[in-house]
């Protein structure tokens, strides 16, 4: 059901609760506007993170959106929506508040909802930002791991954006093990994906890898 058809269900159950005595008319409409509230918040919210990337300004309504709508999602039932909204409580303080440790347990929640429900993008998100999670903590082999499989996952959904953040990830893990050609031959590949899907953004992530790794 469309948000707009959820609305307007709310309002048909409100007259058949008022006008017409049907009080179980109620709560069918309290659970369609939940829905609502609940795809709003996780909208909202994204959109707060993605005004922190480009300014850097913590705003802490970040984090009250997202637990917002894994709230509602978790009450719904809604496995698919609560793994991608535990995703962005988890990208919250692993990304704005650089805390990995209350980071890894809504990603690991997100990833074991994501994959129940067959959520392959958000499986991806959650893998890769594991992957983040042990190459800060020096695992290096673990963080490879996650990133190829949210590689392979992504490459398989068509997400070629995402399969070039991806191998931006990969090229630093090669360069610090020493792999340096395999770290060129990534970047390439990110550069390749990204010119060809207009990804901007990635191509500036690519020109910043090849920068700090000295590889130009």
């Amino acid at each position: 059901m469309t948000t707009d058809a959820r609305i307007k269900d709310a309002e048909l159950r409100y007259e058949q609760a008022v006008f017409g005595g049907d009080h179980d008319a109620i709560a069918p409409a309290e659970l369609g506007l939940d829905a609502v509230e609940a795809d709003l918040a996780l909208a909202r919210g994204r959109l707060v993170h993605a005004r922190f990337l480009a300014d850097r300004a913590a705003d802490p309504a970040e984090l009250e959106l997202f637990e917002r709508a894994a709230e509602l999602y978790g009450r719904l039932g809604d496995e698919r929506g609560e793994g991608e909204a535990l995703f962005w409580v988890g990208t919250y303080h692993q990304v704005v508040r650089d805390d990995n440790e209350r980071a890894l347990p809504a990603f690991e929640r997100a990833l074991d909802l994501a994959t129940k429900a067959g959520d392959t993008l958000t499986t991806s998100y959650a893998l890769r930002h594991l992957g983040f999670a042990e190459h800060m903590a020096d695992r290096l082999d673990a963080a490879r791991s996650f990133f190829e499989e949210s590689t392979r996952l992504r490459r398989e959904l068509g997400f070629l954006p995402g399969v070039a953040a991806n191998l931006i990830g990969l090229a630093y893990l090669a360069a610090q093990q020493d792999r340096r050609a395999d770290a060129a031959a990534l970047l390439a590949e990110a550069e390749e994906l990204a010119e060809r899907t207009a990804s901007h953004g990635v191509l500036r992530w690519v020109a910043g890898a090849r920068d700090e790794l000295d590889l130009r």
